[in-house]
């Protein structure tokens, strides 16, 4: 029991430091090449923080534990939004950008919609259903494609002199931004794993369910690269990344990593998760009201604490079941 709990500390700081070189390499690559900090949230900084929720899911799918490899990818997202976005904005207030508020958020609801309607297809997650879950992520990479080019200009209505039109390249060299985003994806990847499995390890010793553990130990465990990705990044005060790596993850768990799960092997659908899909979908159309409610266009830190305490509530109902 000593040595996991000491493997979950190593694991905390290898996320914190794999957090920190994330973030600070995506956002000296992003301002050098001209891409849009959400752009660079919304795919390459998710991607690499959905890795463990990848590995977990994929092997629990070919393992043959759906409970697991679907519970997985619904605990975290609900924790995506609620925790971590919530932890983030009260720490500092989230801004939203014309091409958030317009397109991305609107485009995380949809594809949660789809999501769950593909999972109550039959109550199971089939090839065909994998497919059509990739076909989306293909489009979702077309779109960033497209945004990485013009999302300057869409977003210029919104942008104050804050940081734009600075360019910090200074000391900073494009060879060393790269290596540190690798360098952050490789320890965020070994921190994920080595809370999670001695995360779980600990938890089975009070013999909880295997949904239980997917969908508040597991789940948690492998959001904690976008919670210390996401905080880090709000303390940096960039909002951009920090909501950006939020959405992205998001919906990366649905198409990427469910679809990939699938295709390998079908997901068989526990209805059970029918009530937590409800959280997915409340809390991302809290979200998208956000921008409209004074003050317009930020997630303040009261709604932060909102956030985190609809998160608890949840947390809570789970064990009294």
């Amino acid at each position: 029991m000593v040595t996991w709990i000491l493997l979950i500390i190593l694991g905390f700081f290898l996320l914190i430091k794999g957090a920190d070189f994330l973030v600070d390499g995506a956002s000296n690559i992003a301002k050098k090449f001209h891409i849009p900090e959400i752009i660079i949230g919304l795919t390459i900084v998710s991607i690499g923080t959905s890795m463990p929720e990848l590995f977990v899911s994929i092997t629990s799918a070919i393992n043959g534990h759906s409970d697991m490899a679907i519970g997985n990818i619904v605990g975290s997202n609900i924790a995506n939004l609620f925790l971590i976005l919530g932890v983030s904005s009260i720490i500092r207030a989230i801004k939203f950008k014309r091409e958030t508020r317009l397109i991305e958020i609107p485009l995380c609801l949809v594809f949660s919609i789809i999501f769950i309607v593909l999972c109550n297809l039959g109550q199971d997650i089939s090839r065909i259903d994998a497919g059509i879950l990739l076909a989306l992520l293909v489009l979702f990479i077309l779109y960033t494609i497209v945004m990485a080019k013009k999302g300057e200009e869409f977003d210029k209505d919104d942008d104050d002199s804050e940081e734009n039109g600075k360019d910090e390249t200074g000391k900073s060299t494009t060879i060393r931004d790269i290596l540190f985003l690798v360098l952050g994806i490789i320890l965020l990847k070994i921190g994920g794993d080595l809370t999670v499995d001695n995360a779980v390890n600990v938890a089975r010793n009070f013999n909880l369910s295997e949904k239980l553990i997917s969908v508040t130990i597991l789940a948690v465990g492998t959001s904690l690269p976008e919670l210390v990705t996401s905080v880090s990044a709000a303390i940096k005060g960039k909002s951009d990344i920090a909501i950006g790596n939020i959405l992205g993850s998001n919906i990366f768990n649905m198409l990427l990593i469910i679809g990939a799960s699938a295709m390998i092997r079908p997901i068989i659908f526990n209805t059970s998760y029918n009530i937590d899909f409800i959280f997915i979908i409340v809390g991302t159309i809290l979200l998208s009201l956000f921008p409209v409610i004074p003050p317009k266009n930020k997630m303040t830190r009261w709604n932060g604490i909102i956030y985190v305490y609809v998160y608890l509530g949840y947390m809570v109902s789970l064990f009294v079941k």
